[in-house]
This record gives structure tokens, C-alpha cells and sequence, in this order.
């Protein structure tokens, strides 16, 4: 549950923060945003697609094909992947906008369960002077960053959209015997890409949205990712199933008498 604060020293002067190691809080997220700055690196680990928000169009890491799962996250909170989108890296800090007024200010979700009393090993929030440790000044740095490629990747998701270059992705997934459709992802349009006038390449190549078609038309082929992630999650479960079973069998024994099994 998401319980955002902004971090001040009255606050958190006390406190201390903790690093992520477990990503259970997105176990049932088949989608992560992305922005552009990371689809160098994102396409070559995970699908990238977009889905429908009310604004329009929202580019997104796909962790699943269906809703409620995510392939990436191990039963036990690991992440399984080889590269983590920069929306968890963050995570429990967040930008949040003041209200009434233009500016962001950084907060950090109390919920999350990764801000303790200072008795605790983790990493402070305030010097000795109540100024931000250069750890914060970090976080708030990075998530600057992101947010500056949050809206330039808003804005050329937008320009594809306005040239119509997005749409449906036909993919089909198998339960069982039955071969079902996938609803509600998106992707480029090569075909019509390809086909762009002049005057629409350059409005989609000036909003930076050429290389953004291209990593999520590259990224198509991570597909294979999920079904790899999919019998992995499968053989942990077999696993975690079978050490509990073996650890049912508590005061297993051989009786000296008989020779017979017992069971305490």
C-alpha cells in the first residue's frame, strides 16, 4: 500500500532507508512503465509494448501475457531478469508534485516497509546538519532524470499515435488445448512506417519517436523471454513443494525391533 511522505528532517531525521531485494510488491504487475533513456537495454531483456491510458498511449515492459502475473518476480521476491526497469530501481522513493504549485518535490513510501528506526542497518536520510545525504541527493538526481525522459517519451508515443503507427498486437497464447487471444497490448506498425511521407518522419523522427518504434519492434523477439520465465516459475514451485514435503517428514525413523517405519 502505497503511504508516500515527503522526506523531511522532522520526519526522517531518525530513520533510515533500505536498498529493494525483494519485488513482491510488483508480483502481480504484467506491465512496467519504461522510458526512452533505458530501451537500449530493456529491449534486449523484455518485451516492450504499449497499452491504452486515459492520455493516450503508455510504453510499458511486459512481464506477462496475463493479467495478475509477473513472469519476472520469483515466488520468493527475486527478480529473474536480466535488467531492472528504472521505475523499481527508484522504488519506495517517488516524485510527487506539490499542490498548487509546479514543483516536485521526493517522497518515499512509509508502506513499503523499508523505512525503519536508525537502530537498524540502513542508510540515512539526514547528516548531522540536517542536510540530505549524498545518497538522497542521488535518488533525487536519478529520479529527475527519469521523470526528464518520462515526458520526452510521452511526447514521442504521442507522435506515433498521431501518425498512426500504433496498433493492435496479435498475439496468441496457449492454455491448455485452447489458443487464446492476448487483449489490450499494442505495437508499431512497421508496415506503415515504412510507408511515412516526408513531412510525417520528420514530425515523428524531431519527437524522438523513431527510436523508440525501432526498440519495441526489435524487442518483439523477447517474447520467448516469457514462455522461458513460465517454466522456470513452474520447476521453482516443484521445487519449493517438494522441500516441504521432505520437511513433513520430521522424526522419521527406523525401529530397532521390527525394522518397521515410524512416524513421530
Amino acid at each position: 500500500m502505497a503511504e508516500l511522505a515527503a522526506i523531511t528532517p522532522e520526519r526522517h531525521a531518525k530513520k533510515v532507508w533500505k536498498h529493494v531485494t525483494d519485488y513482491a510488491f510488483v508480483a502481480e504487475d504484467a506491465g512496467i512503465p519504461l522510458v526512452g533513456a533505458e530501451l537500449g537495454k530493456a529491449a534486449l531483456a523484455m518485451p516492450i509494448g504499449l497499452i491504452k491510458i486515459d492520455a493516450g498511449y503508455q510504453l510499458v515492459a511486459i512481464t506477462s501475457l496475463q493479467p495478475g502475473t509477473n513472469l519476472y518476480v520469483a515466488p520468493d521476491g527475486k527478480w529473474l531478469g536480466g535488467y531492472i526497469p528504472a521505475a523499481l530501481r527508484g522504488y519506495p522513493f517517488q516524485l510527487a508534485q506539490q499542490e498548487g504549485a509546479g514543483e516536485f518535490i521526493l517522497c518515499i513510501n512509509e508502506g513499503s516497509g523499508l523505512v525503519v528506526e536508525n537502530t537498524e542497518d540502513g542508510n540515512p536520510f539526514f547528516d548531522d546538519q540536517d542536510q540530505p545525504t549524498q545518497g538522497i541527493k542521488d535518488i533525487l538526481n536519478f529520479l529527475t532524470q527519469i521523470k526528464a525522459s518520462r515526458d520526452v517519451t510521452e511526447g514521442a508515443v504521442n507522435a506515433l499515435a498521431d501518425a498512426g503507427l500504433i496498433m493492435p498486437w496479435k498475439i496468441n497464447l496457449k492454455q491448455g488445448e485452447k489458443v487464446v487471444p492476448v487483449k489490450g497490448l499494442f505495437s508499431i506498425d512497421e508496415a506503415a512506417l515504412n510507408k511515412l511521407d516526408d513531412e510525417d518522419f520528420l514530425a515523428v523522427r524531431k519527437a524522438g519517436g523513431l527510436a523508440l518504434a525501432y526498440a519495441q519492434l526489435l524487442s518483439m523477439n523477447q517474447l520467448t523471454v516469457l514462455e522461458r520465465l513460465g517454466k522456470l516459475q513452474g520447476q521453482i514451485l516443484e521445487q519449493q513443494a517438494a522441500a516441504a514435503e521432505v520437511s513433513n517428514l520430521t522424526g522419521f525413523s527406523l525401529s530397532e525391533d521390527e525394522g518397521s517405519l515410524m512416524f513421530d
